[in-house]
């Protein structure tokens, strides 16, 4: 059941749905990481965006470390590999190209990638953000300034950030 300009999703519908259809549907909301959406099911029904993306961060929040890490690590890195083989899904495809990063300069892309190998080396995940609304200067800029931070902080920070690009997605599918 894909969105059409004619017909989206409404929350009712979506509320509506079984577990496994529900899954189907959103599964993808947090990057390859359907269990967000399997642990929200059961907050239903969603009468607001706010209650649904609320019920998907209270899932991500109440996971292990470990899933949280897999949560993190399931994000591509920004104008990486995945982009470079055009295996990234629709989304984050969509997210990157309007940060303008399917347009860096041989020079940009050459130290994005290098922010990339130094972010991955000091934290052990790749670097997530919510890259609507920002260039890809100020997505540089904030990679570098959040190599200062520790490992704990970063992580916080990689899970507020996927909060927020669900968010964004949400809104998408829902507007």
């Amino acid at each position: 059941m894909a969105p059409t300009t004619l017909q989206r999703d409404t929350l009712a519908t979506l509320s509506a749905l079984s577990r496994d259809a529900f899954v189907a549907r959103l599964g993808d909301i947090f990057e390859h990481s359907p269990w967000v959406a399997e642990r929200a099911w059961e907050k239903r029904p969603f009468t607001t965006i706010d209650a649904l993306h609320g019920a998907m961060v209270a899932a991500v929040d109440g996971a292990s470390e470990d899933e949280q890490l897999a949560l993190i690590c399931a994000h591509p890195e920004l104008a990486g590999k995945e982009a470079a083989d055009g295996t990234l899904t629709k989304a984050s495809t969509g997210e990157q190209k309007g940060a303008g990063l399917d347009q860096c300069s041989a020079d940009e892309l050459a130290r994005l990638r290098q922010l990339n190998i130094d972010y991955r080396q000091r934290f052990g995940f790749p670097f997530v953000i919510a890259v609507k609304g920002l260039s890809r200067y100020q997505i540089m800029d904030t990679v570098a300034e959040r190599l200062k931070n520790d490992r704990p902080t970063e992580f916080r920070a990689c899970l507020n950030q996927i909060a927020k690009i669900g968010r964004f997605r949400l809104e998408s599918l829902l507007a």
